[in-house]
């Protein structure tokens, strides 16, 4: 397989020659029969099927659930690596806890003139209902998914960070779980940290959190929208591997001033609520009155210490992606470091200057909306044909705040396993991390997500990626 000489291949050194943390791989990869690798790959779609890993495509009522497509090519990491990339989503973790704590306290930031005024005070995912509060020991991202893109052998970016909900880390699990049963052999022969303690890890977290009110040992549960919700099996998976309850907004009431969930020796207080919903949904008496997901009156109850709610409410102010292009400074700003890992170019189109070079150049970026997800309501400008530029351009004029700009990065590639052998193709990475009052941890791999069509730079699962098993080497 040649390398791509476009892009930074993470396997792929030159002709005949790999780059060092697959040397292992390469070489057990070189002994397998590609018949055998393909049946292995249809054993694992078959695993996959039988666990009930689908996800939901929102918008598309003939597939309502689908497999997410697996690659049996890890990514594999170095231990320095990976050592490099620790540091820095430790250090931006820190930042974003102290950023949404002055957000919702002393507002030391914006008096600064760091951060404008009216990014805060105008962001939808602002909510006043936080002011003047903190959750036990100051943390309001207790489960943060930060997606990195790398362009070169030291290039790591930072492309979002995820605050309020984030998902998938079922999928690293499953992963894992599949290379593990498909090849054990190769686990003998090449040395992986190992992401199994997650769930225990998320756990212990969790209890770490627990609000003054509780008393004894704390009893965690995880908050669902329902079966309906396209990550449910991510919600009941997690429940199940904690040893937790699964709930929904109905299964739980107000009780002698705790949040109380119904169970069989009837209602029993909840200490910790690892919440799977939306701001908007968690309480119609606080937030929308339509609601029928959440629990009437929990808003107080968390404000008066009888509760503790994961991921806290508000803390998508965080990761907003006109606030994402000021993290340099946010950063710098609380810990007084440099930021160690960077963020992409970003322009933010509410400003003049930066909308009229968006429009200029709309042809060779990226333009997202400003709290989009999922690769919706994206453009990437290189893949748009003329009409769907000029489409957006409207749109762009129409709103400009709604968008940011940012350019089309050479991402790197990973082999995938094809009919005709390797093939490189565009990755990310969305490693996952642990905050809880007595620090900060991170499991060592995460999340990688692969364009499987040819060229394409968009990774998502609902606009057609797959994903990979993570290996961060022990050396």
């Amino acid at each position: 397989m040649e390398k791509n000489k476009q892009f930074f291949d993470e396997m792929i050194a030159g002709p005949d020659t790999v780059t060092a943390p697959y040397a292992g791989y390469s070489k057990w990869f070189e002994e397998q029969d590609p018949a055998h690798l393909t049946r292995k790959s249809q054993e694992a779609e078959t695993f996959f099927r039988r666990s009930g890993i689908t996800f939901n495509v929102y918008g598309q009522a003939e597939a309502q659930e689908r497999l997410i497509p697996f690659d049996l090519v890890p990514r594999i990491i170095a231990e320095r690596e990976w050592a490099k990339l620790s540091k820095g989503i430790a250090q931006r973790v820190t930042a974003i806890n102290a950023f949404i704590h002055d957000v919702y306290n002393r507002q030391e930031i914006l008096r600064a003139g760091v951060v404008p005024y009216e990014l805060v005070a105008k962001n939808e995912a602002f909510l006043p209902q936080m002011m003047g509060f903190s959750p036990p020991g100051k943390v309001y991202t207790h489960i943060v998914g930060t997606d990195i893109v790398r362009t070169g052998p030291d290039e790591f970016f930072v492309l979002e960070d995820n605050a309020r909900t984030p998902s998938g880390v079922s999928y690293m699990l499953e992963n894992r779980e599949t290379m593990l049963q498909m090849f054990p052999e190769l686990f003998s022969r090449v040395r992986v940290k190992p992401v199994s303690t997650y769930p225990d890890s998320l756990h212990r977290a969790l209890c770490d959190s627990a609000p003054p009110a509780c008393t004894g040992k704390p009893r965690v549960a995880v908050l669902t929208p329902g079966i309906h919700n396209s990550a449910y099996f991510e919600h009941s998976f997690l429940a199940d591997q904690m040893g937790v309850e699964l709930v929904e907004g109905h299964d739980l009431r107000v009780v002698d001033g705790r949040i109380a969930m119904r169970t069989t020796l009837g209602y029993e207080p909840v200490d910790v609520l690892y919440r799977r919903i939306d701001d908007e949904y968690l309480d119609p008496l606080n937030f929308n009155p339509e609601s029928m997901l959440g629990v009437p009156g929990i808003m107080d109850i968390y404000r008066a210490g009888g509760i503790t709610i994961a991921n806290a409410p508000g803390a998508g102010i965080a990761d907003d992606k006109a606030i994402y292009s000021y993290m340099p400074e946010i950063i710098e700003f609380y810990t007084g470091e440099k930021a160690i890992l960077k963020n992409v170019e970003t322009y933010r189109c509410a400003e003049p200057d930066a909308l009229k070079y968006t429009l200029d150049n709309l042809k060779d970026l990226v333009v997202k909306e400003v709290h989009g997800s999922g690769g919706y309501g994206m453009l990437v400008g290189p893949a748009a044909s003329k009409q769907e530029l000029e489409d957006f351009a409207a749109k762009l004029r129409a709103r400009p705040s709604n968008y940011i700009a940012q350019p089309t990065l050479s991402l790197s590639t990973v082999p995938i396993f094809t009919d005709g052998g390797l093939a490189p193709r565009h990755v990310d990475l969305r490693p996952y991390v642990l905050v809880s009052p007595k620090g900060i941890e991170i499991t060592p791999g995460g999340l990688t997500r692969v364009a499987l069509q040819e060229g394409s730079l968009v990774v998502n699962s609902s606009q057609g990626g797959g994903t990979k098993d993570t290996w961060v080497l022990e050396e």
